[in-house]
């Protein structure tokens, strides 16, 4: 039997071009000649699987509901600073001068408010410095954003119900996106 005979069963078949000698592997446009098998995923230098180089979603979505946080503490801010102003202006009113029940309850919850303006100024800060802290910081800020957001989550719930309850609910989302895996794969990835 010749090579070129079709009842040959060790010649090629009919139709079809002979391979070229090598490991009778298909050979993928991507491939090295000779090799069969898919790369393995690449490997961290600390064992298992890399450290991600983009920011994961949720942890994406953690840090736009911060810059949210952020806004809502510059409107809640505002609302206290204008209430306690308001006040100052009403305690000074001549109108008002005889009525010693209102200037005694104005004169006590001025101060608070006052109070409240100071310290939401510095929460607000501090959410923003914390905000920013999502594309470089290590575990440390990882771990600083969520106890931040669940002291937040507890003080949202006081002393506006409707607004600290969207507040608590975005607080908790932070703490639950920042403690997940891909947060802890994220804020503790090698920085080069």
């Amino acid at each position: 039997m010749s090579y070129g005979d079709p009842n040959n069963p060790y010649g090629a078949p009919q139709g079809q071009q002979p391979q070229q000698p090598g490991y009778g592997y298909p050979q993928d446009q991507g491939q090295a000649p000779g090799y069969g098998y898919p790369q393995a995923p690449p490997v961290s230098p600390y064992g298992g699987p890399a450290a991600p180089t983009t920011m994961p979603g949720s942890v994406g979505a953690a840090r736009v509901m911060m810059w949210v946080i952020v806004g809502l503490q510059v409107i809640g801010v505002a609302i206290f600073a204008f209430s306690a102003a308001a006040l100052n202006a009403a305690k000074d009113d001549a109108s008002l001068k005889d009525n010693t029940a209102f200037q005694d309850l104005v004169g006590d919850s001025t101060g608070v408010i006052w109070g409240y303006v100071v310290f939401g100024l510095a929460w607000l800060v501090f959410a923003a410095v914390l905000a920013t802290k999502f594309k470089n910081g290590g575990n440390g800020a990882r771990v600083t954003i969520m106890v931040f957001a669940i002291i937040t989550a507890v003080l949202g719930l006081y002393p506006f119900i409707i607004v600290g309850l969207v507040h608590t609910v975005l607080a908790i989302l932070v703490a639950v996106f920042v403690g997940n895996a891909n947060g802890k794969a994220w804020f503790n990835r090698p920085r080069y």
